[in-house]
């Protein structure tokens, strides 16, 4: 779940910090509310895509694999390249981050410029059969072009967003603080407060996507190394000790967080482990 969190944090503060640029410069007034609100809005969300690599590979300390040496490289390259050829998408970037957890997560700006990166915690842990079928989890991610869908609803959602952060704010300076003669220093505290406030219930949206995407990768997988390889990745990752990703990385790798309320699952990039290892196991049955 590393890369959604991390697309999220990245886009929460791009989106800020352009609003708080655009405001200073008055460039919101001179072109009007929406055109504002979808430059900022798709702007932060496609900034936030952009960098997704860099910043994951920054977050992680990944070391990406240039020249394959050792046995653990070379396996690992070969499956990405075999499972990268099969779904039809260029050859990523592979990497391995030391961390005891077991993860892995992919990220990247578009489906021939991605990034595959597995930690030290899941090379010890999986079997080589559970590893592949991890790995085209992950390919299947890219191959979806999740991450580019990703920031298009980040994009929308950010435009809603700015709008209604600006309109309540509006509200405030005029109905608590009778300013008449233009936005003044309520509006802008206000706003600002509003946006980030809305942006993180705006991303119950987000995370509902994220749950379903990881579905659709598991069933990726599934065609790509079979579904009781990925069955069994899975009850490897129930049986493990939970491991954490860096938080803004969470919604990005394969495993994802425990919820034990409803808030919580709502907030959830993963569905719970047991949902996936069923929705499989309705495909082997069928």
């Amino acid at each position: 779940m590393k890369t959604v969190i991390l697309f999220l944090a990245t886009n929460l503060a791009v989106l800020v910090l352009l609003s708080i640029i655009l405001q200073i410069l008055g460039i919101n007034q001179l072109h009007g509310l929406l055109i504002f609100a979808l430059f900022i809005g798709m702007g932060g969300a496609f900034v936030s895509l952009a960098i997704s690599k860099w910043s994951a590979k920054i977050a992680t300390k990944a070391q990406v694999i240039t020249q394959p040496n050792h046995p653990v490289e070379i396996r690992l390259i070969d499956m990405v390249r075999r499972q990268a050829n099969a779904a039809g998408i260029g050859m990523p970037e592979v990497a391995i981050y030391d961390a005891v957890d077991i993860n892995a997560f992919a990220t990247g700006m578009n489906r021939n410029n991605a990034l595959v990166a597995v930690s030290t915690g899941l090379l010890q842990a999986m079997e080589p059969d559970e590893l592949e079928a991890v790995l085209a989890h992950e390919i299947s991610h890219i191959a979806n072009g999740d991450m580019v869908t990703m920031a298009l609803i980040q994009g929308v959602i950010n435009t809603f967003v700015i709008v209604l952060a600006r309109i309540i704010g509006q509200l405030v300076d005029r109905v608590l603080f009778k300013n008449e003669e233009g936005p003044g220093l309520g509006y802008w505290m206000t706003s600002l407060v509003a946006e980030v406030i809305l942006g993180l219930l705006a991303s119950l949206i987000v995370m509902w996507f994220s749950r379903q995407r990881e579905f659709r990768a598991d069933a990726g997988s599934a065609q790509l190394v079979g579904a009781q390889k990925m069955i069994r990745a899975l009850q490897r990752l129930k049986s493990a000790h939970d491991g954490q990703l860096p938080a803004q990385l969470f919604a990005f790798g394969i495993k994802g967080s425990k919820g034990s309320s409803l808030i919580q699952y709502w907030f959830m990039s993963h569905p719970p482990l047991d949902e996936r290892i069923e929705a499989l196991l309705k495909t082997v049955d069928s």
